[in-house]
């Protein structure tokens, strides 16, 4: 079921009526887009493809006119170079040579030559003309300025026909000297509008075949994207089954691509919540039922306090204590939220053999009981020392409360390897009631105690819970060893890595 807030229109003192966008509205604004991740990313590919492809096409046909070009400048040239070959030759007909009959030598070259398509070789003889190729695509004789330009040059000279009925041509006009004398020139015409005209069909062909790729690659490109982007849509969808009913759902996650490490961290982020939630809930449970027993009794006696002096002062004496507890209780939840900020530790250099000796001397007030000293190691760490002697102090505190008088307390702080790196052990160890096995992962949980904890204490269960939380907060942890009617033993454990280097001595 979706729920929106409806707006509501107010009047401000100028009597203009303003009017709030709905939850609803503001969602779709911001959830909706004008096109999809899937059309967004096709479109982009088809764009640099066409792009890529027009490119293309238009590189392939500049490439194929320039060579084009080249090839007919080349055409060009070897038509003269064979026609001056012929000039100092001989006449196949009379086996005579040619001399200076350049109608000779221009009929027996016309004879032999086969023209490429759109070529004309046309032979001027004493500024006349004298032949042409055979059905040539424009009769050039025609233009009597161009025919007069041609028949007046006394060295070679290339040229240009821009327009004409069988459209633009490039010329090579070249003299032909005999015995020292112009006899005539000969002119070689390439109208390339035939060739060209297959260029340009050969690039329509190449511009048909890329539109057809693109159209495949636009419908393989959306079926592709559709089955990569489904573990985002399977994302979306389990986000949305989330909301409305709880963190229990997971993301099937295929491949080792990046959708594939979105989903596994997707599902990592949920495993996170999931237990947040859960012990928020557990938290939020466990508090108030801790928070009610003494609201309870201050209320109760609040209702019952009567106008006797005696009976008020009692009465204002019991709900201090109980006002007391819950302060306490609300200090060490505090406590223990700012544990899980950045701030929660002000590390520095820490002698670990004076802070534990400072903590002896404080914990010997805490009850009469037989405290020791263990095993000190003049060990040197990098750690939060208020911290340290806080979790130190609470577990003395807690040994207290479940030991009797005469029972020993010994504190020791020792290296797990002597001489070596390695970790550091703070321990407290008492010879009390002891801890049944199913009760010792247990009491490190919040508002948690041992099943004989209301015999001996009247705390709210959150003393080891702070304990673990600065172990947690230096890397480290809490280890617990009970035997059941003979003491337990809690140790501190920090890591390698708070450890600096110094001289390692043992003490007591």
């Amino acid at each position: 079921m979706t729920m929106t807030t409806q707006g509501t229109t107010t009047q401000g003192t100028t009597g203009t009526p303003t009017t709030t966008t709905t939850t609803t509205e503001r969602r779709d604004r911001r959830w909706r887009p004008p096109l999809g991740l899937r059309l967004r990313l096709l479109g982009w590919a088809l764009a640099l493809l066409a792009v890529a492809s027009l490119a293309s096409v238009v590189v392939i046909r500049q490439v194929l006119l320039n060579q084009l070009e080249n090839r007919v400048a080349t055409d060009m040239r070897q038509e003269v170079t064979e026609f001056r070959r012929l000039v100092g030759g001989q006449n196949p007909t009379t086996g005579q040579p040619f001399g200076t009959d350049l109608r000779a030598i221009a009929d027996t070259y016309l004879l032999r030559n086969e023209p490429q398509p759109g070529e004309v070789v046309l032979v001027f003889v004493d500024g006349a003309f004298h032949r042409a190729t055979t059905d040539p695509p424009y009769d050039v004789t025609r233009d009597s300025a161009l025919v007069r330009s041609w028949t007046e040059l006394t060295d070679s000279r290339y040229g240009r026909i821009a327009e004409s009925p069988a459209g633009s041509a490039r010329w090579l006009a070249v003299p032909v000297v005999i015995d020292g004398a112009v006899r005539g020139q000969v002119v070689v015409l390439e109208f390339g509008a035939e060739r060209r005209a297959e260029i340009d069909r050969a690039v329509r062909l190449m511009a048909l075949a890329c539109l057809l790729v693109i159209v495949v690659v636009a419908a393989g490109g959306y079926l592709a994207m559709g089955r990569a982007l489904r573990p985002l849509r399977t994302v979306t969808e389990t986000a949305r089954t989330i909301e409305e009913t709880d963190l229990s759902r997971r993301i099937e996650v295929t491949g080792t691509d990046e959708v594939a490490d979105l989903a596994d961290t997707f599902n990592g982020m949920l495993g996170r919540l999931h237990r947040a939630f859960a012990a928020q809930q557990a938290f939020v449970s466990d508090a108030g039922h801790e928070l009610r027993t003494p609201i309870t009794i201050v209320r109760g006696h609040l209702e019952l306090m009567g106008e006797d002096p005696e009976e008020r002062a009692e009465t204002v004496a019991l709900i201090t204590d109980e006002l007391d507890r819950m302060n306490r209780m609300v200090n060490d939840l505090l406590m223990l939220a700012r544990a899980e900020q950045p701030d929660f530790l002000r590390p520095g250099t820490v002698e670990i053999a004076m802070m534990v000796h400072d903590v002896y001397a404080k914990a010997v007030a805490l009850g009469d009981r037989n405290w020791r000293l263990g095993d000190i190691h003049e060990i040197t760490v990098w750690a939060d020392r208020q911290r340290l002697t806080q979790a130190l102090m609470q577990l003395a505190q807690n040994a207290v409360q479940f030991t009797d008088a005469g029972d020993t307390i010994e504190l020791s702080a020792r290296a797990e390897i002597p001489g070596q790196p390695g970790r550091v052990l703070l321990s407290v160890r008492d010879t009390g009631v002891g801890i049944e096995p199913a009760d010792r992962e247990r009491i490190f949980a919040r508002f948690a105690r041992a099943g004989h904890a209301r015999r001996h204490t009247e705390g709210a269960g959150l003393g080891l819970a702070i304990v673990a939380a600065i172990a947690e907060a230096h890397r480290g942890g809490v280890a617990v060893d009970s035997v059941p009617g003979a003491g337990s033993t809690f140790t501190l454990v920090l890591p390698p890595s708070v450890v600096r280097p110094t001289t390692d001595g043992a003490g007591r």
